[in-house]
């Protein structure tokens, strides 16, 4: 049991990155893994934690949290009638078996590799975000059989990898193939669910019992971390949401776009040691 003197900064990191998640979530109606992976690997390093597999950690816990706020989004959305089931039940297999997939991959990887790959996509999913353009298409339709195969798993897999949810990859795919905005963040938030809940029942069986792994944390779930993001998330996402309506979000967009690079590129700036 640590000493509450160790365990106060931890809690009080937390709380913060809870916090500002949320509000993000609200204002820009994005996930918070983009925000929460790197925010915990800088919560956990500066208070001196440093397991060898503290990247695994920080993934297994932002998709903790992830069962819970697309859960919550599903069923708000769902109550609009904004979710597109047949997309769900056409693409939820292949997601869910890249998921695990994404699992399996991640639980050998080292540190630096984890990072290096969160930075490389995160740089990608900063660009899009700040940059796409709504009226960019690569279809009518969604791809059938063939191109579902491949991207489905690939979605799943990735997102696994980068610790997020469906929003970051499924949205910019689902609206360049012509679904409506709203209807794409709807059902991304379902494809969140079939990505989080297999990716964490695997994280919650890999092992981990080495030292400098933060306290009270099971299998590669770190409890307190879960616990508060989701309470805290809660709290300031709506918040966030009455920011939305007061102003306009798209010069915000960029800059949150910028600020997800810019954590991207630090990622990937200590993946490489420099």
């Amino acid at each position: 049991m640590p000493e509450i003197a160790e365990f106060l900064p931890l809690l009080v990191l937390i709380l913060l990155i809870g916090g500002f998640a949320g509000v993000v979530a609200g204002l820009l109606g994005v996930g918070g893994g983009i925000v929460l992976v790197p925010a915990f690997f800088f919560a956990f390093t500066s208070l001196g934690y440093d397991s060898p597999d503290l990247m695994q950690v920080c993934l297994a816990t932002s998709l903790a949290t992830i069962i819970v706020t697309s859960v919550r989004s599903v069923m708000a959305h769902n109550r609009k009638g904004a979710v597109e089931w047949d997309i769900l039940r056409a693409w939820g297999p292949g997601i869910a078996v890249g998921a695990a997939l994404g699992v399996v991959a991640a639980s050998g990887l080292r540190n630096e590799v984890l990072m290096g790959i969160f930075g490389v996509l995160g740089v990608c999913v900063g660009l899009y975000f700040g940059f796409g353009r709504s009226e960019w298409r690569l279809g009518d339709q969604m791809p059938g059989l063939l191109g579902r195969s491949i991207a489905s798993p690939v979605l799943g897999f990735l997102s696994v990898l980068m610790g997020i949810g469906g929003g970051s990859f499924g949205v910019p795919m689902m609206t360049l193939y012509g679904r409506p905005i709203h209807n794409a963040v709807a059902t991304a938030a379902g494809f969140g669910v079939i990505i989080a809940v297999p990716s964490v029942i695997g994280f919650l069986f890999i092992g981990g019992d080495g030292p400098g792994r933060p306290p009270f944390t099971v299998g590669q779930v770190n409890l307190v971390a879960f616990a508060i993001i989701v309470a805290m998330t809660l709290i300031t996402a709506p918040w966030g949401v009455k920011l939305a309506h007061a102003m306009d979000p798209k010069p915000l967009k960029r800059v949150f776009a910028i600020f997800i690079m810019v954590m991207a590129l630090n990622m990937l700036r200590k993946a490489l040691g420099w």
